[in-house]
């Protein structure tokens, strides 16, 4: 049995060891000494030990405590992924290991170089010291031969072993950070270029792909004991999160949280630079700490559990246990305390660099136009435009940082850093969303007026480029239909963020609120298909089930089924390479599309019709060609810069019936229309058509009712009317040419 369960983990190994690649240098080391029996004789506040097999010696440095006075052997046992294959027994009288040949009462603080003869590490495969973060463990039983305890366990300790091979690899940070980042200035370049069409299309996959980034970092963020390449791996996505350390801002977030009334955790300080302190990046050992508080009196264990709360763990040994939300501060080298402010600050220094990105672009347009650099009419929309487009390009940043501002204000509630950053968070938190909120309950108020104008809610959402401009980031991943499932995506964000920052001290309910979130996040996306296309829909469906793979992992992983170490092991490699291979795909997708529309002679004639005609409506370059020269001689007649009205502002909260408004002035009208008032519109009355072609240059709610009084009063000398217009190329395929 124990073969067949080996064979998949054995097979997933090689796997990885050949896609990555190994370094020169082979070793194996442990940076803490975790205590794995209650009334352990011998504890240590500091452990660090390196063994190289080249050299065949092993450096140690420790700061530990012993009580225990007996002649002594070692009960060793070493395991693997769960899977324990080697046990042997060790008289430590027999290496000279000093200080244990008997072992003495007293403290062992002196660091010392071992002799490790090749016999003893014959068993070690070579994979070891390649394979990346390497789980793998020692167990020592430290068993009295003499005395009153002859025969029993007088101490135990358990020490974590890994090879310096890790996944969380400076470059899959970049590489995933800039090639988002440039998916997302592209579609901005293309939809400035005016071809809406493909620039929505690569903004809705780039914005599936930081979606699923983020759903990575969230699994890190969660208290969950991880194994140690799902740490890792989870760990190269933080920078989603605005985890990003930066050694002089952290001195400057430390400051400030002094000089505001808190207290800095100091844990990073001592590991790096005093090395006075082991850490255990696990939640294991926070079992020892909880049995150990109940037996302290209540008023102790209340103050403890404050200190739960507000700060690091640390054991009664001396050494720290850090899990959750601080687990992934400390392997990004950031103090917990500043962990909130290094977030909400990232978030709005990417806010203020796009500002300044923006108007600097702006500027330097109107600088080449006249110097007579580009045409005159390149990004002539966004020339004139620049601040509604500006607008939208900052609600769309917001989107993008709303879960982690989110989860660390949140996650701020439980810490109380300081007064100040309590503020701070509850400010954030509560405008951020209420902005998001605003703008979800706007972009339905318009869709529901367009389906009262025109029977189809497409049309306001997409033929105005203000209203595109500044709500589209909201809608435009969906079809027009589905223009209400933002507000789902929000709920579903906030949701996860108040189960990631309250329940750290419960995985278990962590990860079940995980198993539901991502069922109903699947469910919905597999039933009602709400994205653009069926591209899009298939991307990001494949997305909502690796995350609730994920899930799924994630409650094996809290160890509810009591199942073998060595099923969690192959579990937390089956995790790290599903998401290495789905990330993989997704960013090639992503880089070969992006790359085929910019160089694509006509970037919006690669993609297909939407079924919900928005290409009908968008004014798109391609589909515009032939009437631009018109379009513009029309507008400047009318004294209105191209693609902004100057009519009704969209984002007006006028109550009143949108059809009365519509028709407000008819009383005015000829007397032919003043005779049939109490009938409904002829355009409302053809039974194959939503609405009758209307003014293209026009906003939807300005100058339609004149356009259409004029050519409904324009009778010929037969007294019949005028056969209607033509359609304009951009209202093809929606109907209106039948």
């Amino acid at each position: 049995m124990k073969l067949s369960i080996k064979a998949p983990l054995l097979a997933a190994i090689s796997f990885a060891s050949v896609i990555l690649p190994a370094t020169a240098d082979r070793i194996l080391q442990s940076t803490n000494l975790n205590i794995c029996q209650e009334n352990s004789g011998f504890t240590a506040s500091l452990f660090n030990v390196v063994y190289n097999p080249g050299t065949g010696k092993a450096h140690v440095n420790i700061s530990a405590i012993s009580t225990i006075e007996a002649k002594v052997v070692f009960d060793i046992d070493i395991s693997a992924y769960g899977y324990s294959f080697l046990h042997t027994i060790v008289n430590p009288c027999d290496v000279n290991l000093a200080g244990f040949c008997p072992m003495v009462s007293g403290k062992l603080g002196d660091p010392f170089v071992l002799d490790v003869p090749k016999s003893g590490t014959a068993n070690i495969p070579s994979i070891a010291y390649d394979f990346p973060d390497l789980d793998a463990k020692v167990r020592i039983y430290i068993n009295a031969t003499d005395g009153n305890q002859a025969g029993t366990s007088v101490a135990c300790v358990e020490a974590l072993i890994s090879n310096g091979q890790t996944v969380d690899l400076i470059g899959v940070k970049w590489a995933a950070a800039v090639v988002a980042g440039l998916a997302l200035a592209s579609s901005a370049f293309l939809s400035g270029l005016g071809h809406t069409n493909a620039a929505s299309h690569v903004a809705a996959n780039a914005l599936s792909l930081v979606s699923y980034f983020q759903a990575q970092a969230m699994i890190g963020l969660v208290g969950i004991p991880l194994p140690p390449v799902v740490q890792s791996w989870t760990q190269d996505f933080q920078w989603s999160m605005g985890i990003i350390n930066v050694e002089w801002m952290q001195r400057i977030f430390t400051w400030y949280q002094r000089s505001t009334g808190g207290t800095p955790s100091t844990l990073i300080t001592q590991v790096d630079s005093l090395a006075t302190v082991s850490v255990e990046v696990q939640k294991r050992a926070l079992d020892l700490y909880k049995r150990g508080m109940a037996m302290l009196p209540r008023s102790v264990v209340e103050h403890g559990s404050n200190l739960l709360k507000r700060a690091n763990v640390q054991t009664k040994y001396g050494s720290f246990v850090v899990y959750g939300i601080q687990r992934v501060a400390f392997r990004a080298g950031i103090e917990s305390t500043n962990l909130f402010l290094t977030g909400l600050v990232f978030f709005y220094i990417i806010m203020a660099l796009t500002t300044i990105c923006v108007a600097a672009f702006k500027g330097f347009c109107e600088l080449a136009a006249k110097q007579k650099w580009i045409k005159g009419d390149t990004f002539l929309e966004f020339r004139n435009g620049w601040r509604t487009v500006l607008k939208g390009i900052l609600f769309r940043m917001a989107l993008v940082g709303h879960p982690a501002v989110t989860i660390l204000c949140f996650w701020e509630f439980t810490q109380n850093d300081s007064p100040a950053l309590m503020v701070l968070a509850v400010f954030f938190l509560l405008a951020l969303n209420a902005v998001l909120a605003w703008a979800a309950y706007k972009v339905i108020r318009i869709a529901h007026r367009s389906v009262a104008l025109h029977r189809n809610p497409a049309y306001i959402l997409f033929s105005d480029p203000q209203t595109l401009n500044k709500w589209g980031f909201l809608y435009i991943q969906f079809r027009a239909s589905a223009y209400y499932f933002i507000a789902p995506v929000l709920g579903y964000t906030v949701v996860k963020a108040l189960f990631i920052a309250f329940a750290q001290n419960s995985g278990i309910v962590q990860a079940i609120a995980f198993m539901l979130i991502e069922a109903a996040a699947l469910v919905a996306a597999a039933v009602l298909r709400p994205w653009m296309d069926k591209k899009t829909n298939s991307f990001n469906i494949a997305i909502c089930v690796v995350n609730f793979l994920n899930a799924v992992f994630l409650l094996i992983f809290t160890k509810v089924f009591d199942q073998p170490g060595l099923v969690t092991g192959i579990v937390g490699v089956i995790l790290w390479i599903l998401n290495a291979v789905c990330t993989l795909v997704l960013l090639l997708m992503l880089i070969i599309t992006t790359g085929i529309v910019i160089f694509h002679g006509n970037p919006d004639g690669r993609y297909k019709f939407m079924a919900d005609d928005r290409t009908s409506f968008m004014k798109s370059q391609s589909q515009l060609a032939t009437t631009t020269e018109l379009d513009a001689l029309a507008m400047t007649a009318r004294g209105e810069k191209p693609g902004y009205s100057s009519g009704l502002d969209l984002d007006d909260d006028e109550v009143s019936n949108p059809r009365d408004s519509l028709y407000r002035g008819q009383g005015s009208a000829s007397g032919s229309m003043a005779n049939n008032s109490h009938h409904a519109p002829s355009h409302y009355a053809a039974p194959h058509s939503p609405v009758e072609p209307i003014n293209r240059t026009a906003s939807p709610f300005n100058g339609s009712v004149a356009s259409i009084n004029r050519s409904q009063n324009n009778a010929s000398p037969a007294g019949g009317l005028k056969a209607p217009p033509s359609p304009s190329p951009w209202q093809r395929g929606a109907g209106y040419d039948h």
